[in-house]
C-alpha cells in the first residue's frame, strides 16, 4: 500500500477541529492524514507530490441536484441566452435577440439532411420580455416542412413548429392538460410539462436517445473536473424504469479514468403518472444494497410534483403570480404524495421531491408530517429540492420535521431579474432562496445548479447565496445573504449530509474519500464578488488528479 502526501499552499479540510492545513496523505483512495507535511509523513514511507504546491484544496464539490442531460449542451446546437462552458472549456454562443435565433435555426436547418427533424435545447422566452411569447408562428419561418423542436431551458417546456405538430397529430382536439393555444384555440406550438411535451414522441425520443448513450457520462463528468465537482447527482435516474441501461453505467462510471463519483436519485414513474410504489421500494433497495459501488451509488428516490416559476408551471400559494397567466399544475395529488413517501420512507429511502412552487412544497411537508405520524425514521433528511419561493413558516415546519432544502441558488443571476418583475414581484423576491432563513431554522442546506438548466459549478452558486447579485446589478434580498464559510458548507458537507454520505465525502478528514476540488484561490479569502471567478485546476477522486483544460 503506497502512500502520496500531496502538499499545498493552503487545505481547507471543512473538519472545525482541523480548518487548515498544508499536507494530505492519501492511500488506495482514502485520506490516512491531513495538517503538516511531517505530521502526514509520519505515517510512514510516502511519495510527496508537490503538484498542487501553490494551489489550494477544499473538499471536492458535492452537486446533490445535477442532471446528466446537461451533456446536450454539447451535443445539440444550444440556444442559451447566457453563454453555457463546454467540456473543453470553450463557452456556446449566446442568443440574446429573435433576430439571432432565427439566423441560428435557418443555419442549422441548412445543414440537416432533407427528412431529419430539427433539434435544439437551451431557449428561454422569458428573457424578451418586448417580444412575442416564442410559438410555432416563428420557428414557421426557420422551415414550414421540417419538424422544429425546441426544448427549454428549464426542461419543463418545449415550442415546435407547425410541421412538427402535423407530423405527430397534435390538433385542437387535444385533451392532454399542456397544450397551449392561440386565442382561436389552436395549438401555439407552446408544450408545458412532460405529458404535452410527450406528444413529440419523435423529438422527445430523439433527446432521450441522446441523453442515454454512453457520451452523456463523459461529458457529464468533464464539466464536473472543470468545476471541482467530484460527486454529482442524476436526480432523474431511470434504472427502475429501464433496467437495461444500469450496466452499460456501471462500467463506464467505475472505470478508473471515469473523473468524478455519480449517485442515482431514480424516478418511480413519469412526472404525472404513479407506479406500484410499494414494489418499486423493494425495487430500489435491491439498486442500493447490491448494485451500489464506491464510484456509483442509488441512494434513493426522486419525484417531480409541480414545474417551472420562469414558465409559469410552478404550484404557487396565494396570492399567485405577479403577472402572467398561471399554468401550475400539480403532478401528483396529495393523496398519492403520501401513499409514494410512505413506501419509499418504511425502506429508509432517502426521498427528494421537486418543488419549485410554495404550494407544492406545502403538499410535500403535509406528507412527510402525515408519514412521520406513523412511520418513525429520525434520519430520514428528505429533501424539497429548488425550495425556491419556501415560506419562513414552511422552513419553521421543514426544521421541526428533519426536511432539508437543495436550493437552486444560481437563479438569483439567471432568472432573479425576471423573478423581481414577472412571475413573484419584489417582496417576495427578495425573499425567495431564503438561505438565511433555513439556517437560521436548522434546516441543513445545500445548492444545485440542476446542470442543463444551469451550468454545474459551485463557485456560482455559492456566489449567488452570499451576494446575491441578478444582471442588473440589484441585490435582491439583502436579508437572505449568508457568509462564505456557510456558502461553501452546503456545497460541500452539505451536499454530502443530504445524500446520506457525510461519513464519506464532504469534508478533508482522516477515513474519507480522499476527493478534492484544486484552485487557485480560496473562496474564505477572495472578496465575495470574487468567488464565482475563481479558477479551477480541476480535481482530485480518490486519490487520482484529473486537471482540467484551460483553452
Amino acid at each position: 500500500m503506497s502512500t502520496i502526501v500531496f502538499t499545498a499552499r493552503k487545505i481547507v479540510t471543512m473538519n472545525p477541529a482541523n480548518p487548515e492545513a498544508t499536507a494530505v496523505a492519501v492511500r488506495d483512495g482514502m485520506i490516512i492524514a491531513v495538517g503538516t507535511l511531517e505530521e502526514c509523513a509520519s505515517w510512514g514511507p510516502h511519495t510527496v507530490d508537490d503538484r498542487f504546491a501553490d494551489k489550494v484544496l477544499v473538499p471536492g464539490f458535492v452537486e446533490a441536484h445535477g442532471h446528466t442531460m446537461d451533456a446536450l449542451t454539447a451535443m445539440v446546437p444550444y440556444l442559451g441566452y447566457y453563454p453555457y462552458p463546454l467540456p473543453d472549456g470553450t463557452l456556446t454562443e449566446p442568443i440574446d435577440t429573435y433576430d439571432a435565433l432565427v439566423a441560428k435555426l435557418r443555419e442549422i436547418d441548412a445543414a440537416l439532411p432533407e427528412g431529419e427533424q430539427l433539434l435544439a435545447n437551451g431557449f428561454d422566452p422569458i428573457f424578451f420580455p418586448n417580444e412575442a411569447r416564442l410559438d410555432k408562428r416563428l420557428l414557421d419561418q426557420v422551415s414550414a416542412t421540417r419538424p422544429i423542436f425546441i426544448r427549454h431551458a428549464s426542461g419543463h417546456l418545449a415550442t415546435v413548429n407547425s410541421a412538427l405538430l402535423a407530423a405527430e397529430g397534435i390538433t385542437r382536439d387535444a385533451v392532454t392538460p399542456g397544450v397551449g393555444r392561440d386565442a382561436d384555440g389552436e395549438p401555439n406550438g407552446e408544450l408545458q410539462e412532460s405529458p404535452a411535451m410527450s406528444l413529440a414522441t419523435q423529438a422527445m425520443g430523439a433527446f432521450m436517445a441522446k441523453a442515454s448513450g454512453p457520451d452523456v457520462l463523459m461529458i457529464h463528468a468533464e464539466m464536473c473536473r472543470n468545476a471541482g465537482v467530484t460527486t454529482s447527482t442524476e436526480l432523474v435516474g431511470t434504472f427502475l424504469l429501464m433496467p437495461q441501461v444500469r450496466e452499460p453505467w456501471e462500467q463506464i462510471v467505475n472505470s478508473d479514468d471515469f473523473p468524478a463519483r455519480m449517485v442515482m436519485y431514480n424516478v418511480p414513474a413519469m412526472p404525472g403518472s404513479t407506479a406500484d410504489y410499494p414494489a418499486v421500494a423493494q425495487a430500489a433497495v435491491d439498486l442500493r444494497d447490491n448494485h451500489s459501488t464506491p464510484k456509483l451509488r442509488n441512494q434513493g428516490i426522486k419525484l417531480v410534483i409541480d414545474g417551472s416559476l420562469q414558465g409559469w408551471t410552478a404550484v404557487m400559494l396565494a396570492p399567485g403570480y405577479y403577472t402572467g397567466e398561471d399554468h401550475g399544475l400539480l403532478l401528483s395529488t396529495p393523496e398519492e404524495l403520501v401513499d409514494a413517501i410512505r413506501a419509499f420512507h418504511a425502506q429508509k429511502l432517502n426521498v427528494h421531491v421537486h418543488c419549485n412552487g410554495n404550494g407544492a412544497a406545502e403538499v410535500f411537508i403535509n406528507a412527510v408530517e402525515e408519514v412521520l405520524r406513523t412511520d418513525a425514521w429520525l434520519d430520514h433528511r428528505h429533501v424539497v429540492q429548488h425550495s425556491q419561493t419556501t415560506t419562513a413558516a414552511q422552513y419553521r415546519r421543514m426544521g421541526r420535521l428533519g426536511l432539508c432544502a437543495n436550493i437552486f441558488t444560481n437563479h438569483i443571476w439567471y432568472w432573479g431579474d425576471q423573478h423581481h418583475d414577472l412571475t413573484m414581484g419584489p417582496e417576495r423576491a427578495r425573499g425567495m432562496w431564503a438561505c438565511r432563513t433555513a439556517l437560521d431554522n436548522n434546516v441543513p442546506l445545500s445548492f444545485h445548479s440542476d446542470s442543463g438548466v444551469t451550468p454545474i459549478g459551485h463557485l456560482h452558486t455559492m456566489w449567488c447565496a452570499v451576494n446575491r447579485v441578478t444582471p442588473s446589478g440589484r441585490v435582491l434580498g439583502e436579508y437572505e445573504k449568508i457568509t462564505p464559510y456557510e456558502a461553501l458548507h452546503a456545497a460541500t458537507i452539505g451536499g454530502a449530509f443530504q445524500l446520506h454520505m457525510d461519513d464519506e465525502i464532504g469534508s478533508i478528514e482522516a477515513g474519507k474519500l480522499a476527493d478534492f476540488a484544486v484552485l487557485d484561490e480560496s473562496p474564505l479569502d477572495v472578496d465575495p464578488m470574487a468567488i464565482r471567478d475563481i479558477a479551477v485546476w480541476g480535481t482530485v477522486v480518490g486519490g487520482t488528479a484529473f486537471e482540467a483544460p484551460r483553452p
